[in-house]
């Protein structure tokens, strides 16, 4: 089952529980992927790749805004993005620990032969791309830099 159809299903399932928090959340996920559909060039179908960045900058900004919201001392609002981030979540694969992150950027290291911050670029692209949706990004560049430098 496609992240489309399995949306389209949990749309339904809030629907006739009538919870509106996730049925808001839902239809904005189900929003992004429709207009990453209608791209220019998208060819009327997302990727599981396309599907999950879309995942990842919708969680990503979520939780930024909650920062925001948290520093600015609104946590009724700072809440309410937390919840849509939950929801959000729920479509990602489990994230990572940051034990099993630092393993695999050092398998991809080895596999590149990185040995100093001027290899970051390279490990860094192969990284996103192994990782993608598994760990936050600002981790993954933390720990490859310290194994770098």
């Amino acid at each position: 089952m496609s992240l489309k159809e399995q949306i389209d299903a949990d749309i339904k399932t809030a629907m006739l529980a009538r919870q509106k928090d996730d049925l808001l959340v839902l239809r904005s996920i189900k929003s992004m992927l429709l207009l990453a559909s209608t791209e220019k060039g998208a060819g009327d179908e997302v990727s599981g790749e396309q599907e999950m960045k879309i995942l990842v900058k919708a969680a990503k900004q979520r939780k930024e805004s909650a920062d925001i919201f948290k520093s600015n001392s609104r946590d009724d609002l700072a809440a309410k993005e937390l919840m849509e981030l939950e929801v959000i979540n729920r479509y990602l694969p489990k994230q990572m620990s940051e034990e099993d992150v630092k393993t695999e950027i050092e398998k991809i290291v080895a596999q590149v032969g990185a040995s100093s911050m001027k290899d970051m670029g390279k490990v860094m692209g192969m990284a996103n791309k192994v990782l993608a949706g598994k760990a936050d990004g600002k981790l993954i560049s933390t720990i490859v830099k310290s194994l770098l430098s």
